[in-house]
């Protein structure tokens, strides 16, 4: 059974051939060429978090892939209230294909997956987000060619996004740098988790992000203040204040050097609005790229 849950689960090698098949995936749908490895195949999409890129990411992929999506918000199933993960699972794994879940809690994914009989998809847990750094990496894959000797920049906490990417960073030969104010780096599992999978220390904590960013490739942010984080979005806008992604940073990185968001942006926040909007910004390509990532990681999960 093949899950896709965290980076951290899989291989450099698999790491490899998601990319290479995202590509290829890609190629084919820019010459009209839609494969059916889906056909009749039928993927559930079960999320408690609202969602665009997600959810449409993944639904037009299964649909170019000749499958059928079914969609539920969160609420109506209770996962874990209503009835248990295990019961969900069980119940759910024999009316579809692949179970993708959206959900507030890493255990809850865990979860499922543990009960299921088919393949579980996280497409986002308060822990790791590996759909999303397979884009990411597809991405700047795209504008550099090989990723091995990059570098990659992250201005922001040691969020769910930060996690997997410096995972997927460290298999495949990107070094990745967190600039972060104190406090708001990587939690301590994390780092325990980082050295038994990646191996060596955890990535570098820059707190100056011009320092940061001024031997850099790509320049990644995210949202300060992320769902569920609401009561403190006050302290936060105070203490990430110095480390927007603004004009005047991009100038202290390389002329070469292309920004990141994940998205949804609150611009002129953490981000401003000439810099997601500037030529350095490959923003948009990275949103597309998750339908291709995500194709690749769906046809890898049957095999």
């Amino acid at each position: 059974m093949r899950h896709f849950l965290t980076v951290i689960d899989h291989s450099p090698e698999v790491l490899r051939h998601l990319l290479d098949e995202a590509r290829r995936l890609k190629a084919e749908i820019a010459r009209g060429q839609f494969a059916e490895t889906y056909k009749n195949k039928i993927v559930g999409l079960v999320f408690e978090k609202p969602s665009l890129r997600t959810r449409v990411s993944f639904e037009a992929g299964v649909a170019q892939l000749g499958g059928t999506s079914l969609f539920q918000a969160g609420g109506e199933v209770g996962l874990g209230v209503r009835e248990s993960l295990a019961d969900f699972a069980r119940t759910m794994s024999q009316f579809v294909n692949v179970i993708i879940l959206r959900v507030f809690k890493h255990t809850t994914v865990v979860g499922v997956a543990e009960a299921s009989k088919v393949p579980v998809v996280n497409g986002l847990s308060d822990t790791s987000h590996p759909c999303q750094a397979m884009a990411d990496l597809q991405t700047m894959e795209e504008c550099f060619g090989d990723l091995k000797g990059r570098t990659l920049t992250f201005i922001g906490d040691g969020n769910n996004v930060a996690r997997s990417l410096a995972v997927a960073c460290g298999k495949l030969g990107v070094k990745f740098i967190l600039s972060c104010p104190p406090g708001y780096g990587f939690p301590a599992d994390f780092a325990e988790r980082y050295r038994k999978s990646v191996g060596g220390q955890l990535p570098p904590e820059i707190r100056d992000p011009a320092e940061a960013v001024r031997n850099t490739d790509v320049i990644y942010t995210d949202v300060w203040t992320s769902m569920g984080q609401e009561a403190e979005r006050e302290q936060r806008l105070r203490e990430f204040a110095a480390y927007q992604v603004n004009g005047a940073l991009l100038k202290k990185a390389p002329k070469h050097a292309k920004v990141l968001h994940c998205l949804p942006a609150h611009r002129d926040e953490e981000i401003t609005n000439d810099v997601i909007e500037g030529p350095a910004s490959v923003v948009f390509q990275q949103a597309g790229n998750r339908m291709h990532a995500q194709k690749a990681i769906l046809e890898w999960l049957l095999g």
